[in-house]
Parts: C-alpha cells; sequence; structure tokens
C-alpha cells in the first residue's frame, strides 16, 4: 500500500467535556482501512508526529494523533531545544493516567464513526512520554496491536502517580512491541527487563526490540539520537505488527 494517495486534517475527539485537537491523516481511495492511535512526545503534535501519522496513512490505515497537552496548552507543538524539553517535561508532569488514557478513547471513539475505519480492532504507536502512554492505552479494549517507542518509567512511575504502569500490563488485551536503543540513558536496561519478564509473566503477546549504540529518539529525524538504520528496521517491524494483526 506504500505510496497511497491521503489527505490530512485537523479535527475534534471528545474526552468528557474536553474538545481535543487531534490531526488526522487518512487515505483518499474508496475502501475500509485499520484505526491507528498516535500518541506525541512531550514535544506535542509537531512536524514529527505529524509526518508519523502520515507515512502510516500511506500504508493503508486511518491514522489520529489527539493532542494530549489539550487541557494544558492547546496548540502545543515544539521543536527539541533545551528550552522545549524543559517545557515539554513540565506538561508531561501535570498529567493524569485515567485523562490520558480517555484521550485515547475518544480518538478511538472517534474513528469508529468514520464510514472508512474497519470495524473490529485498532492499534497504536507512540514515542518517547506517548511510548508509555501507549503501554498504558494498550488496556483498552479495541487496541489490539500497540508500538511503544522508548517509553520511559513504565516499569517505576504512573501519569500523576500510583502504583507504576508496569502494573496494569495484565490487563493488556493485544500484542504489544517494545522498541529500546541500548544507549538510553533515560531507560536504564534493569527496567526494559523488568518490562520484558512482566509481559513474559502475563503472557501478553510481545517482542522487545534493542538497538545497538543508539540513544533515545532515535526513530526521531529531527533529533540528535536520529540513527537511520535503526529507525527503519523498526519500522518495517511497526508494519508487520500492524499488517499481522488488524
Amino acid at each position: 500500500m506504500t505510496g497511497t494517495n491521503i489527505r490530512t486534517e485537523w479535527v475534534k475527539v471528545k474526552n468528557g467535556g474536553l474538545a481535543i485537537d487531534a490531526y488526522l491523516a487518512q487515505p483518499t481511495d474508496e475502501g475500509t482501512y485499520p484505526g491507528i492511535i498516535v500518541i506525541q512526545e512531550i514535544f506535542g503534535v509537531n512536524e514529527h508526529i505529524r509526518d508519523v501519522a502520515e507515512r502510516i496513512a500511506k500504508e493503508g490505515y486511518v491514522a489520529i494523533a489527539p493532542a494530549i497537552y489539550q487541557r494544558l496548552a492547546p496548540g502545543f507543538a515544539v521543536g527539541y531545544a533545551p528550552e522545549d524539553i524543559k517545557l515539554g517535561r513540565e506538561y508531561k508532569e501535570q498529567t493524569q493516567a485515567e485523562e490520558l488514557l480517555g484521550d485515547m478513547q475518544g480518538a478511538i471513539d472517534y474513528l469508529k464513526t468514520l464510514p472508512n475505519v474497519k470495524m473490529g480492532g485498532m492499534g497504536s504507536i507512540g514515542f518517547c512520554f506517548g511510548g508509555h502512554v501507549v503501554y498504558l492505552g494498550a488496556v483498552l479494549e479495541e487496541i489490539e496491536a500497540t508500538a511503544s517507542f522508548y517509553g520511559a518509567g513504565i516499569a517505576t512511575v504512573t501519569p500523576g502517580g500510583g502504583e507504576p504502569t508496569i502494573s496494569r500490563t495484565k490487563e493488556i488485551k493485544g500484542s504489544l512491541y517494545a522498541f529500546f536503543g541500548k544507549e538510553d540513558a533515560l531507560i536504564p536496561l534493569e527496567q526494559t527487563e523488568a518490562i520484558s519478564a512482566e509481559l513474559k509473566k502475563c503472557n501478553i503477546p510481545h517482542q522487545i526490540f534493542y538497538y545497538n549504540g543508539v540513544g533515545h529518539g532515535f526513530f526521531c529525524d529531527r533529533r540528535s539520537d536520529y540513527d537511520e538504520a535503526s529507525a527503519q528496521d523498526a519500522w518495517q517491524k511497526v508494519l508487520q505488527l500492524f499488517s499481522s494483526t488488524l
């Protein structure tokens, strides 16, 4: 399906009384396509996240990226300068797990209203903080495939406080792929090993991929940690996950 013509637009999805901006990318050809939820890094639904949504749509999916900082900073989208990192982390620290789950559910519910979205399970993909959020969101009923990229803190914390997100692993409904750089200073190896052990213990269909010599953010070609070979390999594995599951 690569090369499929697409169209993009900003839409609104609902989480209770909150209207959340979301970037929608979908094929222009008639037919029905699986839905994919794309969850941002701490930098908002910026150019990189919009590009990921578009790449997914060109592969024959309907992709939607909700702005999970909507209640904190509507329209937030920044680059990767030190001041951007500082601000993005400040917003991250104010998020709440149940609100984030509601934001993802709102995006799922929106996709269900579209005539070109295939009925049945959906997928999710997230990066950085979004990698943590989609691991959390893997507990949602409709999510059958999750691609979690370098999600920090899964084994140690949860947004807003409480039991670490890893404690909800047993609630995961579908398959999960996780991607980590071996040199990621933000995610110690013992944490990724704890995630692997918990996924095995809970009998969750999964694979964990480690990339040697790369750090945090290796998939993003706008970041200094970008590694082209690792990013391309991970992308093929994401497409394999989605095509075999959805």
